[in-house]
């Protein structure tokens, strides 16, 4: 199956202003560079684009500008999903009638349905998407229920624009049996690309794209080639780029590394808080051990 992101996709980073209000130029050249640089695909307004702390006027704009911008250059997937079926399925008309391309939708979180709520609630946002893709997002670890295979493989029985997941657990065996349900298989984290290569997967939505993204690509090309250690090789050599964007809570280190990158992108919204002087200090090594220019 065709991936609906592309192999690399990245999930953007928001551009914000000095007082803090979403800033569409930098977008709009974020994006552009993205692209230039390796990604497929790119995923708006997601937990590294700060979606949460985002109004859906300030969503819509910001899928709008983004489409202007690259739109006819890669795969623009709008997030819609909120742990409310209803404003998700608002959200999802609205960013359709922009034109976007495709769409992520997290598990519900905080709120944690039983099987029978998830299965209507997905199932929702795949009618609202029309003939549009939707990407199911499983991320345990962030909003607490684990999308089990079984329930994957319902939804994409029920519903056939729900074609790929985003997988951010390490459980080889369920990343297995999304790909047996004939499922796409994403990797949700970057040190999860290589072994779901070896798997069969299309590639992976990302973080580390941003600053490695020709690289991640590189990866996907030769698991298409079947050299999987050539895979491995640059899955080593990229590993301390990947572990500098865990450092803190994302996006925290990924602003940072943009910033010292030349790359406008401003501090992130509250809750969230600007790295400190220590974390700024390892990301530049980072950068530079890897021969990325960083700004003074």
């Amino acid at each position: 199956m065709e991936p609906p992101a592309g192999r690399i996709c990245t999930a953007m980073a928001t551009p914000f202003g000095a007082d803090g209000s979403l800033d569409l130029d930098a977008s709009r050249a974020l994006a552009r560079y993205l692209v230039e640089h390796g990604s497929e695909g790119l995923v708006l307004a997601g937990t590294t684009g700060e979606g949460p702390t985002l109004t859906d006027s300030e969503k819509l704009a910001l899928f709008e500008a983004v489409l202007d911008e690259v739109g006819s250059d890669a795969r623009v997937i709008a997030n819609t999903g909120t742990y409310d079926t209803a404003h998700s399925v608002h959200l999802t008309h609205e960013a359709r009638q922009l034109g976007v391309h495709g769409f992520l939708a997290v598990t519900p979180y905080y709120n944690k349905p039983p099987i029978e709520g998830l299965a209507r609630h997905f199932a929702a946002i795949a009618s609202a998407a029309g003939d549009l893709p939707v990407i199911v997002y499983n991320i345990p670890q962030r909003v607490i229920l684990n999308l089990e295979p079984d329930l994957l493989a319902r939804l994409a029985r029920e519903s056939a624009n729900v074609v790929a997941v985003k997988q951010a657990t390490t459980d080889l065996d369920q990343a297995r049996a999304i790909l047996d349900a004939g499922l796409v298989l994403y990797a949700g984290n970057d040190d999860l690309l290589a072994p779901f290569l070896e798997l069969g997967g299309s590639g992976g939505i990302h973080v580390a794209s941003h600053l490695v993204g020709s690289e991640m690509l590189r990866m996907c090309e030769l698991a298409e080639a079947g050299d999987f250690e050539g895979v491995r090789t640059l899955d080593r050599e990229l590993a301390p780029v990947f572990d500098a964007m865990n450092i803190t809570v994302n996006p925290i280190p990924l602003k940072a590394a943009l910033e010292l990158l030349g790359l406008r992108v401003g501090a992130p919204r509250l809750p969230l808080v600007e790295a400190t002087d220590e974390q700024r200090a390892a990301l530049r090594s980072a950068l530079e051990a890897r021969g990325l220019t960083a700004a003074a």
